[in-house]
Formats: structure tokens, sequence, C-alpha cells
């Protein structure tokens, strides 16, 4: 047997051999999981067809572009699961569409498998160093054609799935967001409603005070009275304007008994209608011997029209002082809303953790009914953090409303702050019934609720995990038994860079 003989039989056998491989591989029913939406680049349209014949039997969808431009367009066209791309292409060859679709957003994760003859090996590690995913050499087995891009699927699949699952977290981020939104909204509505319902009030019952004001002025200057008389009307305005600024708390019973005696008191000074300007005397402090010394001056003409003006001058300042402080409430729940959001601030920075929890409590003092108590214990020492303050904030609500909806209206929620070494500690305990231990440890499992359907969404607690674990390189645990409910927040001054 001659050296071309063997030579021609070894030929043949090869043939055979890979004929045998495709026929194995194209025999199999291909998986789910191993079919692809495949575009083929090479300008050489035998080496299309044959790896588009190959591509189809192993049960792929495919596509073709003869040149690196058909390719681009084809591309930002249609979503393709991998691209086999060949280097030497004329135009725009293989080397500047693997550049192109690396700079392109929407085609950056799209694997690439490089097609390249034996003299192109290193161009193409060049590619695999730059992105590529991998290379495929010519001629081609349908093997290592059918390894190659299970594998190239598999790591697609695997990323597309990472992508839809940060999708999905971003997602229930926003709707725990909007839901914790819901529910504060809700509550400042309700704590802005008062105070403005309150200085909208007292702002019409001034206008008509004011109105009979002017008329009492009128009537009393018109009195003459003497500079003795007038130093008296000022010492009466002056008490008017102290009391109303600093009431004295006088109990209902004790009120009316004082209301009385001076109505009783008016009545023997010939006063009509004692019964106006009693609630007035019974709040200024004082005793009936020494108001009739000082009034001792005035003919009895001029104590109606006096008592008058005193019991109008003291509804003035009341209700002046009732509009400062509705409207001084809407400022301080205003500023704190905008310093719990961090609007126009930016979103990492120095942060304040007692400035944090105080104004959650603020924004939550509508749920905080009369029978919850809350304890602050704060560290004088603690260092500002560099920190996501907006989250760190959600992080507080989530615990603070936690808590109140534990304790059903009655118990006392204690706040503490420390500092331990390189770390702050933030504690929020509530003496609740507390969290059985059976399932505390799924208590940071997203959907996970002790609340009954439709009052929990299940993601507070895993949100928060998260945003003190992943975003802060912190920790948080739960310490819960009978009567007692803990959760410790710590967090580090300056955390790693997080995305």
């Amino acid at each position: 047997m001659n050296q071309d003989t063997v030579s021609q039989d070894s030929v043949n056998q090869d043939s055979a051999d890979q004929d045998t491989a495709e026929q194995t591989i194209c025999s199999r029913p291909p998986l789910d999981s191993e079919r692809g939406h495949i575009l083929v680049v090479d300008d050489y349209p035998m080496n299309r067809l044959k790896l588009v014949r190959l591509l189809q039997q192993q049960g792929h969808s495919v596509a073709q572009a003869g040149d690196g431009e058909q390719a681009l367009t084809m591309l930002r066209a249609e979503p393709f699961d991998v691209v086999l791309l060949d280097l030497l292409m004329p135009g725009v060859d293989g080397m500047q569409v693997l550049h192109e679709m690396k700079r392109d957003s929407a085609l950056r994760d799209i694997p690439i498998i490089i097609i390249s003859a034996v003299d192109e090996i290193e161009k193409a590690a060049v590619c695999i160093e730059t992105g590529a995913e991998d290379y495929l050499q010519k001629p081609f087995n349908p093997v290592f054609l059918h390894a190659r891009l299970s594998a190239s699927l598999q790591r697609k699949k695997l990323r597309d799935l990472e992508k839809m699952y940060l999708q999905q977290e971003v997602m229930m981020r926003q709707n725990e967001k909007l839901a914790t939104l819901g529910k504060l909204s809700a509550g400042v509505a309700h704590e802005l409603n008062n105070p403005a319902a309150a200085a909208q009030r007292g702002a019409a019952h001034l206008m008509t005070s004011f109105a009979r004001f002017q008329e009492i002025h009128l009537r009393l200057s018109e009195l003459r009275l003497t500079q003795e008389q007038a130093a008296v009307l000022l010492e009466l305005d002056h008490r008017a304007l102290e009391s109303a600024k600093k009431p004295t708390y006088i109990d209902a019973l004790t009120r009316s008994d004082r209301e009385v005696e001076w109505e009783e008191w008016l009545a023997d000074q010939a006063i009509p209608d004692p019964w106006l300007a009693a609630p007035t005397l019974a709040l200024l402090g004082y005793s009936r011997d020494e108001l009739a010394a000082l009034l001792a001056g005035f003919t009895p003409p001029q104590l109606t029209t006096v008592m008058e003006w005193l019991e109008c001058s003291y509804t003035i300042y009341g209700l002046t002082e009732e509009i400062g402080h509705g409207t001084a409430r809407i400022s301080e729940i205003v500023r704190a809303l905008k310093a719990y959001s961090y609007l126009d601030q930016a979103p990492r920075q120095m942060v304040n953790l007692h400035e944090g929890l105080d104004n959650t409590l603020i924004i939550l003092r509508s749920k905080l009914q009369p029978g919850v108590m809350v304890q602050r214990d704060y560290a004088v020492d603690l260092p500002l953090i560099d920190a996501y303050g907006n989250e760190l904030n959600q992080v507080w609500t989530n615990l603070i409303d936690n808590s109140i909806d534990a304790m059903g209206g009655k118990g006392e929620i204690h706040l503490r702050t420390r500092r331990e070494g390189e770390w702050v500690v933030v504690e929020v305990e509530d003496n609740g019934p507390g969290i059985p231990a059976a399932i505390q440890a799924n208590i940071f499992d997203p959907f996970y609720t002790t609340k009954p359907p439709g009052q929990g969404t299940g993601m507070g607690l895993n949100i928060s995990h998260n945003i003190i674990v992943q975003r802060h390189k912190g920790r948080i645990d739960l310490h819960s038994k009978p009567g007692q409910t803990r959760f410790e927040v710590r967090l580090p001054f300056h955390p790693p860079t997080t995305p």
C-alpha cells in the first residue's frame, strides 16, 4: 500500500467519523435550553450554508449576514442569543463588529463565538480578550460547534436570568417603597390636616374678633381714660398676652369652679353678660381682691367696656398663638418630610442617624397612638456615617412601623444608638408579644409576613436587610422573646463602594 493510498484512506475515515458524529448529534432531540436564535456572519457563502445546515439540524433558528455592516443592522433589528462571527471580511470586519457590539449596551451581553482559520488563532485570542465568548476553528467540527454553542447559550440564559432577577428585585423594592409611601402619605396628610384646619378656623375667628375689637376700641377711646387708667389697661394687656403665650393648665373641674366665681363677681359689679368675660378671667390668674384693687379707679360704665376689651384682647392673642402653633407644626412636618426623603441632596452623604430616627418619628406620629410611648437613648458621641440616608430612613420606618403594629396601640418603643469600634449600632426595641422562635429564621425572607392578609407585603424586612447588608455592608439581627423584640442594626462608618 503506497503513501497516497494511506492518505486517501485517512481522509475518508475522518470524513466518515465527522458524518457519524454529526448524525449522533442530530439524532438526539435538542433540549429547550440548547436551542437558540443564532446569527451567522461570514462573507463566504459556502461557510454560511454549512453552518446554517449544522445549526438547523441541532434545533436552532438561524439568520445569515454576509458582512459586518449587515450583521450590525440585523442585531439592532431583532434579538439573537449567539453570534458566530468571522474575522476576515471586507468592509466592516469581525473585530470592528465585536468592538461595536461591546460599545452598545443593548448588544454587549450577546455571546460572540469567533470563526477563525488556523492562521488566525492569535487574532481570535485578541477577540476573546476584548470580550468574545469563544472561538470556532475552520473547518467546522459539529461536536465542537455543538459543545461551544451549548455552553454559550447556557451562559447567556444564566445572564438573562440574573438580569431578570435584578429587575424583579428593583421592582419589588420600588413596590415596597410605593406601599410605604402610601402609608406615610396617609399619615402625613392626617398630620398636616389637623394643624391646617386649626389655623384656618383660627384665621376665620380672628377676623371676626378683630372687627369686634375695633368697635370696642372706639368705644374705649370715647371714655377719655386718665393716664392711671391707661396704665391699668397696659398691665391687663400684658397679662393677657403672656397668658396666651404660656397658658396655665387647669383641670376641667377647677376651671369650671373659677368661671362660676368670676361670673358671680362680674354680676356683683353690674357687668352685663358676665358669662362672656368669666372664662378669660379664670385663665389670667388674678385673684378677686387683686383684680378689684386694679380696677377700683374705673366707673361702672367704664368697667363694662374694659371687661369687653380684655375678653376680646385675650381671644385675639389666643387665636394668634393657635395659628402660629398650627403653621409651625405644618413647617415642622414639611421640614421633616424633606429631610426624611433627602430631597435636593446627594443620595449618598454623611448622615446624622439621630436626625433620621427623629424625622421618621415625626412622619409616623399619626400612628403613635396615646398608648405608645417612645424612649430615646442616643449616644452623644455618635459620629456621622457615609450612607444612603433616604434608604436608611426606609429601614427605620419599617422597623418602627412593625413595632407599633406589634403592640396593638399600647406599649413602649426604645430607640438606642451607640458606637462600637468602627461601627455604629442602632437598636429598635418594643415590648410587644415577641416573634415565635420557630419563625425567626424566616423573618427576613421575601414575601414572609406575620401580619394578617392585606396588612403587609412581606417585603419590608427583606428590603431592610438588603439595604443594610448589601448597600451598606452592615448587619441586621433579630433578638426576640415574649415581651421583647429587638432589631440590632450595625453600620460601618465608611462602607465599601457599592454599585
